[in-house]
């Protein structure tokens, strides 16, 4: 069922961590409780669709392609990217996807309302919903949810059932992607789960202007947590005036990691992996960043970099952030966080570093599966792209989960809130897919 939104705002530490049995956050078992012993799945079995390789004992469905007819009157748009998955009772699951949509780009159809506009036209980009029989994956009702925005990349879901859409545009009147914008783009937007057509788009401009790429909250806290996809980014993350209630505004900070300036490990190993640091956070100003420099000041105040921070996820009592070109490779890092408690200072560890491109090849989307491991949508940057869903094992080892057979990226991996069904998008042409098989190995 959907998490009552009084109920969470009014929650104690202890009932944020309740939130977690509800299936909504996607949180799953501690990553200690897989298996040491684990290697992999086995070999990969070849698609006689030609789209997605799995291994043995795995099997994929397709629930939705481009230009598809949804039950609004619009098509399936393309450009495919983050997702997250909700429980909202009647048997019933919701998947909520985002479309990294620019404004030459086709919307699907005509659109009713939204918060941007290009010469008078609302933009197209924005996320479409798609509900489902949480049984037999029956498609019931898909339609937009979101318009009016550029470049929703990835997001996060919330505790209380909401999917955090971001903008991986901090653009705006005269800037890129041409002219004629009547607004600045680079926010965040709140679609609820149980919205039924176009919501009323709202930017969180608390939340900062940046280069957003992904979301995720602490239940425990209601913190929120923000990657940002620059190769000079850093994290950020807010904390709201009130647990549940972003609209009501709150404080944009930064992570600083102690004597530690850069995690990206591009000129030498400064942070072995293994390693944990203590991280402290500092305010940031001027948090709508009209120059879109807001990382640069944050960094100069000594705010630690981060290399293309984007896929991020909250585990047990840790959150995951996905480094895309991080490392002395520059193939990727999975850098792990866990907030302190009882007065504890957070800390930082680098859980995972690619050393060559057949173990992990530029990481993006990223989520964590019932049996603790990571799971990540590589999206490679080549000619001719050969990109995997990846698994990272507890203890840090990499391993291939599957093969994607189109030319394009994975995006947007997550899981059912009953753990069966592993659901993902190739981004272009749009696809979303529901995988299945033996999580639990």
């Amino acid at each position: 069922m959907l998490l009552n939104r009084r109920n969470f705002i009014g929650a104690t530490g202890a009932a944020f961590s309740g939130l977690l049995l509800n299936g909504c956050t996607g949180r799953s078992a501690p990553l200690a409780s897989a298996p040491s012993s684990f290697a992999d799945y086995g070999p990969l079995v070849p698609d006689p669709a030609g789209m997605l390789d799995l291994p043995r004992g795995f099997s994929y469905r397709l629930l939705s392609s481009l230009g598809n007819a949804m039950t609004d009157g619009c098509t399936v748009p393309d450009k495919a990217d983050g997702m997250g998955c909700f429980s909202i009772g009647n048997d019933e699951i919701v998947l909520i996807r985002n479309h990294e949509l620019v404004p030459a780009d086709d919307a699907g159809g005509v659109l009713a309302k939204g918060f941007g506009t290009r010469d008078g036209a609302i933009v197209p980009g924005g996320t479409t919903s798609i509900v489902l029989d949480a049984t037999t994956l029956e498609v019931k009702r898909e339609f937009r949810s979101l318009a009016g925005t550029i470049r929703n990349c990835s997001g996060g879901i919330t505790p209380w059932g909401s999917w955090l859409t971001c903008e991986e545009a901090p653009t705006g009147p005269g800037q890129r992607f041409g002219e004629g914008l009547a607004e600045n783009h680079g926010w965040v937007f709140e679609v609820p789960a149980n919205a039924t057509g176009l919501i009323d788009a709202v930017p969180l401009k608390a939340m900062g202007r940046f280069n957003h790429e992904a979301a995720c909250v602490d239940p425990r806290t209601g913190i929120v947590y923000l990657s940002e996809d620059r190769d000079d980014s850093v994290f950020y993350r807010f904390v709201p005036t009130t647990p549940g209630r972003l609209g009501d505004g709150g404080l944009l900070q930064a992570m600083v990691v102690e004597g530690l300036s850069d995690t990206r490990n591009w000129t030498s190993a400064d942070m072995a992996v293994g390693s944990r640091h203590t991280v402290r956070w500092i305010d940031c100003d001027d948090v709508e960043s009209p120059n879109d420099d807001l990382r640069s000041r944050a960094a100069a105040k000594g705010a630690a970099l981060v290399a293309r921070g984007e896929g991020i996820h909250t585990g047990t009592d840790e959150i995951f952030v996905c480094s895309t070109n991080g490392g002395q490779r520059k193939l990727g890092q999975i850098l792990r966080l866990v907030p302190g408690t009882g007065g504890e200072p957070d800390q930082i560890e680098l859980l995972f570093e690619s050393q060559s491109k057949d173990q992990f090849n530029y990481g993006d989307n990223l989520t964590v599966g019932p049996n603790g491991h990571l799971i990540v949508c590589e999206d490679q940057y080549t000619e001719v792209v050969d990109n995997h869903l990846r698994g990272i094992t507890p203890d840090g080892r990499a391993y291939t989960l599957g093969r994607l057979r189109m030319q394009t990226e994975l995006a947007g991996g997550c899981f059912s809130p009953d753990g069966k069904w592993f659901f993902v998008n190739a981004y272009s042409p749009t696809r979303t897919l529901a995988i299945t098989g033996p999580w639990a190995v």
